[in-house]
């Protein structure tokens, strides 16, 4: 079976494991494919869409002599993620409630 994430979504996700600490891209992709299926090419452009909205920020460090690209989040980018929560805990409860058979109407 295979639920179809949303760009928002997988902004939620990046931006809730960049809250926790700094992430390289591959190692974001990493950490986000140990939950859901998803490609690396679809990861980068979540990432520079972030970078863009200044939700994200990068800054290089060396890592075996080239430069490793490490995403951070920004005060923009927690009170994204803030909303983000809001709207996704709204829409788990609505749809927890039908899929549990627990909408109002139903009780007994």
């Amino acid at each position: 079976m295979s639920i179809h994430v949303n760009s928002e979504m997988l902004d939620g996700m990046v931006l809730a494991l960049l809250s926790k600490q700094d992430y390289y891209g591959y190692a974001i992709t990493q950490e986000i494919q140990a939950s859901i299926k998803i490609s690396e090419s679809t990861m980068y452009p979540v990432l520079r869409r972030l970078k863009k909205e200044e939700s994200l920020e990068t800054y290089d460090e060396p890592y075996q002599g080239r430069n490793r690209r490490y995403y951070k989040i920004t005060d923009q980018g927690k009170e994204k993620l803030e909303t983000i929560l809001d709207e996704w805990n709204e829409y788990k409860k609505s749809i927890d409630q039908i899929l549990n058979n627990q909408s109002e109407g139903n009780e007994e």
